[in-house]
């Protein structure tokens, strides 16, 4: 299922539902700090990490099952991700993204995070939006963004190289 952005306009209460959406049919994007921290539990790089094209860049997305499209790390029987500890930076984002220019979607309004203006959304299919006791702040979703972006603009087929190669300066 696609993201379908709704402005966040408040902090929010959320509780993952296990719905298995976020897990299927989309790319997840991983940075080097992710790619370096699933190696150092044990995963082979070539059994997790697919290459993608985008705009002139190589990027890395999880891999995922041809059956279901699922990420190789979800377990379709429980619904849980194996890697959930550690998981992606992208992963701990979702349902939530963080924008650095509006989308066009009626009632969004930039959000001032330390000094940058950012546009915070929700994923309204996400049944765990409202749900539970956690509530998610407007700070902790941009925290997370800013990271990811930050961390996803310096990962290169270079730093992955020099990941793979045992060298530390991919992080």
């Amino acid at each position: 299922m696609r993201f379908k952005p709704k402005p966040l306009k408040s902090d929010v209460k959320f509780e993952c539902k296990f719905c298995l959406d976020c897990c299927r049919g989309r790319f997840i994007y991983l940075t080097l700090h992710d790619i370096k921290n699933i190696m150092r539990r044990g995963h082979d790089p070539q059994d997790f990490i697919l290459l993608t094209a985008e705009e002139g860049k190589i990027r890395f997305v999880l891999a995922y099952r041809e059956w279901d499209l699922g990420c190789v790390f979800h377990d379709p029987e429980t619904g849980k991700c194996k890697i959930h500890d550690y998981n992606p930076l992208i992963c701990q984002i979702y349902p939530f993204m963080v924008s650095y220019k509006p989308l066009g979607i009626e009632g969004e309004e930039p959000f001032e995070y330390n000094g940058e203006k950012l546009w915070l959304y929700y994923d309204e299919s996400c049944p765990g939006i409202g749900e539970g006791k956690e509530v998610i702040t407007r700070e902790e979703v941009a925290e997370l963004g800013v990271r990811f972006h930050k961390e996803f603009e310096k990962t290169d087929l270079e730093g992955l190289n020099s990941l793979l190669n045992g060298e530390n300066n991919g992080t």
